[in-house]
């Protein structure tokens, strides 16, 4: 693909926040360019996850069980706001390809809009339905009056993370991989 010494290169580039014309660059290094910040950032949230359990069993087993059972439900979720960030990525760096950015921001605030009002509709019905949802997975009543109040807080909040998903996946078609992460 490109020498040792330029693969160095490379990826100091990529993390330096310098902008790219991605349609003048040769394919290869466009790629390269932009995969180096998202793999850093998905290096970032899996030791985020670690973490997180880390020091969620330390408070039992119940937390631990709770935390499992919600986030196994919020993947669902996040899914389906990684989903619409791939559309974001594809349509504004369809956009910026085509050196149009008032239609890019014009789909990324529509994006943005749609994954918002997604994202409270399920927060809404995930929170009001929260215990239901974890005796639905394999919670038992123990369990579920326990982690009821954890579960409908996290529900509340997934907008949050939908929206960075979003944001993300905005940032990366505009060509600001390095922002994302």
């Amino acid at each position: 693909m490109f020498g040792f010494k330029n693969f160095f290169s490379l990826i100091k580039r990529s993390l330096s926040g310098e902008e790219f014309d991605f349609t003048s660059l040769p394919v290869k290094t466009s790629i390269f360019l932009l995969a180096i910040p998202m793999i850093l950032e998905m290096m970032m949230e899996s030791v985020f996850a670690v973490v997180d359990i880390l020091y969620v069993g330390q408070l039992g087993n119940k937390a631990l069980a709770t935390v499992g059972l919600t986030e196994s439900i919020l993947m669902i979720i996040y899914s389906i706001g990684m989903g619409i960030s791939m559309a974001a990525t594809a349509m504004v760096a369809r956009r910026f390809g085509e050196k149009k950015i008032k239609e890019a921001g014009t789909a990324a605030f529509q994006l943005i809009v749609t994954g918002g009002i997604l994202a409270i509709v399920l927060g809404v019905s995930t929170f009001a339905y929260a215990p239901e949802l974890l005796s639905l997975i394999g919670g038992d009543a123990e369990l579920v009056s326990y982690g009821a109040g954890y579960t409908r807080i996290i529900f509340a909040g997934n907008i949050v993370i939908v929206l960075l998903f979003l944001i993300n996946g905005i940032f990366r078609g505009a060509g600001n991989p390095q922002l994302a992460m």
